[in-house]
C-alpha cells in the first residue's frame, strides 16, 4: 500500500511522510477516525515507507523492492498485525492462527469493514476482542532484533477492543519502548480506548471522505452511473464501506422504491384497503429491514422536498427516484414536510421499540393521506 493509492487525506500522508523522513516519528501514534475512511491504509503506507528500500523523490515507497512487494502480500517479516478475535479455534485465540483469514480480509476490504472481519471469523454475532496471549506473544516478537529493516512496526487494528490485561501487558512496551520499535494504533472510536494507552500516543485523526471522492471511486471501480453514485456517495456519509454495502444492496433499494411508491398511490387514492395490504407486507420483512425500509422512505422525502423548491445541485437521487421525483415532488412542500418527517421518525421509534409493526405502519400510512393533502 503506498501513500499514492489512498483517496484524500492529503495534510494527513504530508504530516507521516514530514515524521518518518526526519526521523521524528512517534514510538506510538494513534490513526484515528470515522469508519470506512481509510485508516488502515494509511497505517500501512506509512509502515511500507518506513521500510521501503528505494522511497521516491516525492515521499512514497517505490512500491517495486522486495520490501514493498512484502508489504504488498502482508508478508513483511518486521511488520506484525494485532487484531480482534473471537473465541473459535481455540480457547486463546492468537493473530498468528488467522494469518490467512487477515490477509484475504486486508485484500478484499482495504476499508476495513467490521462486518465483514466478524464474517470472515465465521462468526457474525460475537464480540471480538484482543486477548491477553496476544500481548504475550508480540513481548516474544519483539525481543528479537529486526530482520531487515531499521524498525519493527506493530499495526494495532481496534485498540478499542483491547481486553484491559491485554492493554496493560502492552502498556509496558509502549511506555518503555525498544529503540527498534514504532507502534501504529488505528482506531474508529478513539473515546473508548483505555485512557493509560490513549495517553502515550501521538494522534492524528482522519475526517470523513468527500462525496465526490467516493462517487468517483464508485463509478470508475463498480462502472456505476454517475447520477447513482453520487446518490449513493450522498447517503453513505463519508464512509467508503456505506456506499460498497449499498451497492450490494440495490435491490433492496430497489424495492424500497417500489414499496415507496406504492404507498404514496394508496394513499393519494386513499386506498384503505390497498394501505393495511401495503403495511402487511411490511411488516413481514422484519424488524431492522423495516427500519431501514423507513429511513429510506424519511431520504426520498428529504430529497423530494428539495427537489421541489428548485435546488438540483443539492440533489442525490438515483435515475429511478429522480424519475418518480419528477411528478411526485410537488405533494412534498413546506406545509408538510416537518410532520411527514415527524410520523417517520415516530414510526421507526415504536417498531425499535417491539410495537407491533403491522399496527404503526398501518397508522403511519392512514396519516399519510392527510398529509399528502396539505
Amino acid at each position: 500500500m503506498r501513500f499514492a493509492d489512498i483517496p484524500w487525506h492529503e495534510d494527513a500522508k504530508q504530516r507521516l511522510r514530514n515524521m518518518i523522513q526526519t526521523n521524528r516519528l512517534p514510538h506510538a501514534l494513534l490513526i484515528s477516525g470515522p469508519e470506512g475512511v481509510g485508516k488502515m491504509m494509511m497505517a500501512r503506507a506509512a509502515a511500507q515507507y518506513i521500510h521501503c528500500e528505494n522511497p521516491t523523490p516525492d515521499g512514497d515507497s517505490c512500491g517495486t523492492c522486495p520490501a514493498c512487494l512484502q508489504h504488498s502480500t502482508q508478508n513483511h517479516i518486521d511488520t506484525h498485525y494485532i487484531f480482534p478475535l473471537v473465541k473459535g479455534k481455540s480457547s486463546t485465540p492468537l493473530c498468528d492462527d488467522y494469518m490467512a483469514e487477515w490477509r484475504k480480509f486486508l485484500l478484499q476490504t482495504p476499508y476495513m469493514d467490521f462486518k465483514e472481519w466478524m464474517n470472515e471469523l465465521d462468526s457474525p454475532n460475537s464480540q471480538p476482542m484482543i486477548f491477553v496471549g496476544e500481548s504475550d506473544s508480540l513481548i516474544h516478537k519483539l525481543n528479537f532484533t529486526s530482520h531487515k529493516a531499521r524498525y519493527k512496526v506493530v499495526i494495532l487494528w481496534l485498540p478499542e477492543r483491547l481486553m484491559e490485561q491485554t492493554a496493560n501487558k502492552l502498556l509496558k512496551l509502549i511506555e518503555e519502548p525498544h529503540d527498534d520499535v514504532k507502534f501504529i494504533l488505528v482506531s474508529n472510536n478513539d473515546k473508548a480506548i483505555l485512557p493509560t494507552i490513549y495517553s502515550r500516543t501521538q494522534r492524528i485523526e482522519l475526517k470523513r471522505l468527500p462525496d465526490h471522492i467516493i462517487s468517483a471511486h464508485l463509478a470508475e471501480t463498480y462502472g456505476i452511473d454517475p447520477a447513482d453514485a453520487n446518490a449513493l456517495a450522498h447517503s453513505a456519509e463519508g464512509s467508503m464501506n456505506r456506499a460498497l454495502a449499498s451497492v450490494g444492496m440495490s435491490k433492496e433499494n430497489q424495492e424500497f422504491l417500489n414499496l415507496f411508491m406504492l404507498l404514496m398511490r394508496e394513499a393519494y387514492q386513499r386506498d384503505i384497503k390497498g394501505l393495511k395490504d401495503w403495511a402487511t407486507e411490511i411488516s413481514a420483512m422484519g424488524r431492522e429491514q423495516e427500519l431501514r425500509f423507513l429511513s429510506y422512505c424519511g431520504r426520498l422525502i428529504r430529497e423530494n422536498f428539495i427537489y421541489n423548491i428548485g435546488r438540483p445541485d443539492l440533489n442525490y437521487l438515483n435515475k429511478s427516484e429522480a424519475a418518480f421525483s419528477k411528478n411526485f415532488a410537488r405533494f412534498v412542500n413546506e406545509r408538510n414536510v416537518q410532520q411527514i418527517m415527524e410520523e417517520i421518525n415516530q414510526a421507526c421509534t415504536d417498531i425499535a421499540g417491539n410495537a407491533n409493526a403491522k399496527i404503526v405502519l398501518f397508522d403511519f400510512a392512514v396519516r399519510m393521506i392527510l398529509l399528502l393533502k396539505a
